[in-house]
């Protein structure tokens, strides 16, 4: 007898159905053998999660520390969160995108086109400093919105929308730049300071990480608060614990990294604003009635419109997330570069922007991803980077290194997907 013939005797003698609850939801009840039994089912459904991203991060810092023994070292690890900053922070836009099951082709000239416009009204004509960032994020909503407006509304598929974008931006960002080839930024200004200033305070590094660990632990304990009250199974104390546990070891153990007394230069602020857009973007995916909206309209847009979702309406919003946040990782790509330049946001950006999403754990075919797997997929590629300059491989190795990774990513997510089509989870 399954459970949802299962019957009990009612106050009347006669037997009263028993709600079904799905076994799965009890895992929590059963200890360590529910968790391993809930693990194993996973994995044999293809549920991986980020399981393969972390063993490939504990394989690349083993890897890489046993050819340098600077590889983990604090002026190393800051490096890579520089660097993973602004590309990563473009990378949140692209896993919006990529949750809805399409693309976004034009990330990287619309970052050069939002470093483009802070430099022309800041250095150039002398606008208040401020003020020129805010347009340039401002335009680079306004790309993204118009990218929208073609897909959802007149028609056209994103992939030609966004690769004219690519071309057309392109071409803007050159206009806009002028005869200079190059506007570099000025010593002070906040796009200068987006990737080279540092909380020296080591109360910064600490204070950060004590935030994240109860801001972790407020939100299970919320969670498992809110499952309770409505009689649904939630975590148990020991789980919470242990979970904010791991967390907690993890934030101290880089915040005593950045702190190191030999080449420490403190919490840089890049991470910092790199983990607000991290924190907001995946309040807005999980917590918000809109991010629900794009998770549906990505497993299927028909679905969503028939359940009364304004399908064009998420598409556009999506594509003007994807352009603002293009745009500001635009300016740290020019803060690194020491300024804005024809060239920025050309070359490999692109790539390493959609890979960072790929590899995190975003799924390229649509309704599947984290925020979360941007800074994942991104932290991957930096420590690739990182290592192999310090090692001394040739950037040509680099990108056939990267390349592999990024196919192995896609191969994974696909072999996943055909697994729980297997298993009837798709």
């Amino acid at each position: 007898m399954s459970d949802l013939d299962s019957k009990t005797p009612a106050a009347d003698g006669s037997a009263a159905p028993i709600p079904a609850v799905d076994p799965r939801l009890l895992v929590r009840e059963e200890g360590l053998k529910g968790y391993w039994t809930e693990f194993t089912r996973k994995i044999r459904g293809g549920e991986l999660g980020s399981l393969p991203v972390v063993l490939g991060l504990v394989v690349i810092a083993i890897v890489f520390q046993a050819q340098n023994s600077n590889f983990l070292s604090a002026s190393s690890v800051a490096n890579i969160a520089v660097y993973s900053s602004g590309l990563g922070i473009m990378a949140v836009g692209i896993v919006f995108v990529l949750i809805l099951g399409e693309i976004d082709l034009s990330m990287g000239s619309v970052a050069g086109v939002g470093a483009a416009v802070w430099a022309v009204l800041s250095v150039t004509n002398g606008m208040n400093d401020l003020l020129a960032v805010v347009l340039a994020i401002a335009a680079g909503l306004v790309i993204g919105l118009l990218h929208g407006f073609f897909f959802a509304k007149v028609g056209v598929p994103a992939f030609v929308v966004t690769l004219a974008g690519f071309l057309g931006w392109s071409g803007l960002q050159i206009w806009l730049m002028g005869k200079e080839g190059s506007i570099n930024a000025p010593s002070g200004s906040i796009v200068e300071n987006l990737t080279a200033y540092y909380f020296e305070d080591k109360a910064a590094a600490y204070g950060l990480a004590l935030v994240a660990v109860l801001a972790y632990a407020g939100s299970l304990f919320l969670d498992s608060r809110r499952r309770r009250a409505a009689a649904l199974p939630a975590r148990p104390a020991t789980e919470i614990l242990l979970r904010t546990g791991v967390v907690a070891v993890l934030c101290f153990v880089v915040a005593y990294i950045l702190n190191e007394p030999e080449g420490a230069r403190g919490l840089p602020l890049a991470l910092v604003l790199f983990l607000a857009v991290l924190v907001i973007a995946d309040f807005v995916a999980r917590r918000t009635l809109f991010g629900r909206k794009v998770f549906a309209v990505g497993g299927s847009a028909e679905a969503a419109r028939r359940a009364g979702i304004n399908v064009d309406r998420v598409r556009i919003i999506v594509f003007g997330l994807s352009g603002m946040l293009a745009a500001f990782g635009g300016l740290f790509v020019a803060s690194l570069s020491g300024g804005a330049t024809k060239s920025l946001g050309s070359g490999n950006t692109l790539m390493l922007v959609i890979a960072a999403a790929v590899i995190g754990g975003t799924s390229l075919f649509g309704g599947r991803g984290k925020v979360w797997s941007a800074l994942l997929g991104m932290i991957v590629i930096q420590s690739i980077q990182q290592g192999l300059n310090m090692i001394g491989m040739a950037n040509e190795i680099q990108y056939m290194i990267t390349g592999a990774v990024l196919l192995a990513a896609v191969v994974i997510d696909s072999v996943s997907r055909r697994t729980q089509k297997t298993a009837g989870r798709a």
